[in-house]
């Protein structure tokens, strides 16, 4: 099979479309996720709050209006099969030109500022994006946008355990990073998990986990367990929706490990607010 040839203008628009689409709508297992919440949710306020955010989904997607007013930090997700070409610009140009169109076309906030050290000043579009690329098989190009909002970024966090602290290790700085928390991510959270590679593979892996549906546990069962052992502690806090109080705290826990140094187990959580906005296509 030949090389594909791509033009980068059909990035530009396909990112536009998918990260209006991910501020707009929320993926059927998120919906999904919060109407469970609300069955079992024994808190009458909790309740209250979750009925509120399912009528807020509703809503932004019947009116096609942002689901929240932070329409979020752009990470760009781009699996680049080996056999295409893309042509016409850099890849990362077309992006960010994707972002900027999806924020004027659909009035999302522009949320991103320049020298952020010292200046903090607005760039107006939104850009640029956080893209991560890998490179795989064949002559496709799948593009997966994730809107991160600042109020739950800020609580996520990194650390570089010790190997002997082991998987209660792991589990004790995940319940640690939600309770110190509290209401400041908007729970019920979802929470994406890296163990392993390096400090920043850690982070990465944290973040593409969330991509995974809601439902669907890690297929090694160990690790399966571990996301369900990380899911009832932190529930057992009893934060509760909107940090109220109640039973549901975390809506999902997804997990992902890395091999990593011998002298090392760095681990990221990546808390993720109760709206895991995302939104995939493929070129």
């Amino acid at each position: 099979m030949g090389v594909r040839e791509l033009d980068v203008s059909e990035v530009t628009a396909l990112v536009s479309q998918l990260y209006q689409e991910a501020n707009i709508r929320l993926p059927a297992d998120v919906v999904a996720s919060l109407e469970q919440a609300l069955e079992r949710e024994e808190s009458e306020v909790g309740r209250e709050v979750l009925a509120a955010l399912l009528a807020n989904c509703r809503i932004a997607s019947s009116e096609r209006v942002p689901l929240c007013q932070d329409t979020g930090l752009a990470l760009v997700f781009a699996r680049i099969g080996q056999d295409v070409h893309l042509t016409g610009g850099p890849l990362a140009a077309a992006v960010d030109a994707g972002v900027a169109r999806a924020q004027k076309e659909g009035y999302l906030r522009a949320s991103v500022v320049r020298g952020p050290c010292f200046d903090r000043a607005n760039t107006g579009d939104n850009t640029p994006a956080i893209l991560h690329t890998e490179i795989v098989e064949g002559s496709r190009v799948e593009i997966a946008v994730m809107p991160k909002g600042g109020g739950s970024e800020n609580t996520s966090r990194v650390e570089m355990l010790k190997p002997a602290q082991g998987v209660e290790g792991i589990v004790d700085f995940a319940v640690e990073t939600v309770e110190m928390a509290g209401a400041n991510p908007c729970p019920p959270v979802f929470l994406g998990i890296g163990v392993g590679g390096t400090m920043d593979q850690a982070a990465l892996l944290s973040k593409q986990v969330l991509l995974r549906p809601a439902s669907r546990p890690h297929p090694e069962p160990r690790l399966a367990a571990l996301e369900q052992e990380i899911l009832d502690r932190v529930n057992a806090l009893g934060i509760g929706p909107g940090g109220f109080g109640g039973t549901v705290t975390c809506l999902g826990v997804a997990l992902e490990e890395s091999p990593c140094h011998i002298a090392s187990l760095p681990v990221a959580v990546n808390v993720q607010c109760n709206s895991n906005r995302r939104a995939r296509g493929t070129l």
